[in-house]
């Protein structure tokens, strides 16, 4: 559905985006995360035509944003951080303003309102002015405003930032309804807002892509823990002759267990390590892959940028 390739956007010597690639395919909740400043905006407004490229190509729907901006946008609902609305006007004014601007037909426009009132929750706010809404509620009014035409693509870019608690889960729960017929690319920075409500994660790290990944596969680990009963002779000896085990370290005594963490080649090797448990006798309390957390991933990719960067100024100096 959406093609990202070679990605470059330059503002005089700073490099905002550089070399990012990725695909998006169709139902698709993929998250855009980075920090504040790793380029996240500035794909999504290359992606929605608001900014042209330095180099590389954005396609939607198989339609070039370089050479046919308004062909993509046509099939793009896009939310900016901040939504741009009229405060003065009601909620129903705007959202016929909307409709005009979008160039859907007269004879559609109230069925087109209607369906996107129903789909974001504003029935019982059509005539009160934008102004008076919480912030909460101008979202979905942005939200209503970027569905009018049906898009195939919604592009949200952070689209809970600022809301309080409860605001954040409707949002949440939003877009999830919304996901059911459109795909969705959102960016953020708050690593439980990609764990909400995204099945996969696109990474950027000061321009450059990261990490393009599958929340299972991102959060998966090389790292098996097995817990057996305290004072089990044998059990590292043992565990090194199962293939595919790479290290053992342990045990490790917690919660009056002996622990271990066991280092493995690839996934399917669990079964090897119950086997030799079995065949040895020892009473198992645990055997689980080590999952990692969002935050963790996020941790060690910054980490393992800021070192390659480094090493790239000194060989330059």
């Amino acid at each position: 559905m959406i093609s990202v390739q070679s990605l470059e956007k330059r503002y005089g010597e700073v490099r905002a985006v550089a070399g990012v690639s990725f695909q998006v395919a169709r139902g698709e909740i993929v998250g855009l995360l980075g920090h504040n400043g790793a380029g996240k905006t500035t794909v999504m407004k290359i992606m929605t035509g608001f900014l042209e490229p330095t180099g590389g190509t954005v396609t939607v729907g198989g339609v070039d944003v370089r050479t046919d901006r308004l062909g993509v946008q046509r099939q793009i609902g896009y939310l900016p951080e901040s939504a741009p609305l009229y405060p003065e006007m009601l909620v129903q004014e705007y959202l016929t303003m909307m409709a005009e601007l979008r160039g859907i037909p007269p004879q559609n426009r109230q069925a087109a309102i209607s369906d996107a009132v129903r789909a974001t929750g504003l029935q019982g706010w059509l005539v009160r002015p934008i102004s008076t809404l919480s912030k909460g509620y101008r979202q979905r009014v942005g939200l209503a405003g970027a569905i009018l035409h049906k898009p195939e693509v919604l592009v949200l870019d952070e689209p809970t930032n600022g809301l309080d608690p409860v605001q954040i889960i409707e949002i949440r729960n939003l877009i999830k309804r919304l996901a059911q017929s459109t795909t969705i690319i959102l960016s953020t920075h708050i690593l439980s807002e990609i764990e909400a409500v995204c099945s996969r994660v696109v990474i950027l790290i000061d321009g450059h892509l990261a990490a393009d990944s599958t929340l299972t596969d991102l959060l998966s680990s090389d790292v098996v823990r097995l817990a057996v009963a305290p004072g089990t002779s044998g059990v590292a000896a043992a565990l090194k002759k199962v293939d595919g085990v790479v290290e053992v370290r342990g045990p490790e005594s917690v919660a009056g267990l002996d622990r271990y963490r066991i280092k493995v080649k690839g996934p399917g090797i669990a079964p090897g390590i119950v086997a030799a448990a079995s065949k040895a006798g020892w009473t198992i309390t645990e055997v689980a892959p080590d999952v990692q957390s969002l935050e963790q991933v996020f941790r060690d990719l910054m980490a393992d940028h800021a070192s390659k960067a480094k090493a790239a100024r000194e060989v330059a100096a």
